[in-house]
């Protein structure tokens, strides 16, 4: 699998994969608990209910897969490029008594080991900053989605207005120190993700997204933006 993977999911992989124990607590904290709040609204913007699939991808260590499950009612498949996030993800399905409803496969977005139309949704989290391409892989997204199906997806943003000298001295200062804090993984992490962030959020800022999901495949595309806009999800269906 790793000889399959572009430098830049490369990175991802080997920067996020020894954090899979820690990465709900932490996460939680670094966003000042604004992720947990974001993957809930997420998961709301998927129509879907028992007897329907939804395709989770970068699922991670399962949240969504198991708020999605939760919640609806429908069986899951979780899709995730890190063995080392599918494995942790495992033992949270386990423990919360959906083994029978989320099935874990691992891949990668940019080719998905599936046939046209076959899941009633789609939901993807923290996704397109790792993707050389990201029009492409939202159409090999929407490829698999049945005509009608929800699709949802959530990254982080950068606050407008009064909220982004704030958000800056966050990620240029307060991040890289409290993951130094945490362990040396979450202080690579701490650095990685303002610069991250910025630079997608430049190239593909929020206004510009509907465009990109209705070329696509997607119609009925809707944006918002939580936290003064430090979080970003958008949803739609497939046309």
């Amino acid at each position: 699998m790793a000889e399959a993977l572009s430098a830049r999911k490369l990175h991802a992989r080997r920067l996020f994969a020894p954090l899979g124990a820690t990465y709900d607590r932490y996460s939680r904290l670094l966003s000042l608990g604004q992720d947990p709040r974001w993957r809930r609204f997420l998961v709301s913007r998927i129509r879907a209910g028992p007897g329907d699939t939804v395709l989770d991808v970068a699922a991670g260590t399962g949240a969504v897969a198991i708020e999605l499950a939760s919640r609806t009612g429908c069986s899951v498949v979780a899709l995730d490029q890190s063995p080392e996030m599918l494995a942790e993800a495992r033992g949270r399905i386990a423990a919360t008594g959906l083994v029978d409803r989320i099935t874990l496969v691992e891949g990668t977005a940019e080719r998905l080991p599936f046939d046209d139309a076959s899941f009633a949704g789609l939901s993807f989290t923290y996704l397109l900053r790792y993707v050389d391409d990201p029009a492409a892989t939202l159409r090999e997204l929407a490829r698999v989605v049945r005509p009608g199906g929800s699709v949802a997806g959530l990254e982080f943003g950068v606050p407008r207005g009064l909220a982004r000298p704030a958000w800056e001295l966050y990620v240029r200062v307060g991040l890289p120190l409290a993951g130094r804090v945490i362990s040396p993984g979450w202080h690579d992490v701490g650095r990685f993700l303002g610069p991250s962030i910025r630079s997608f959020a430049a190239e593909h800022p929020p206004e510009s997204l509907p465009a990109l999901w209705r070329e696509a495949g997607v119609e009925d595309v809707h944006v918002r933006r939580p936290s003064l806009g430090g979080g970003v999800v958008v949803w739609g269906r497939r046309a």
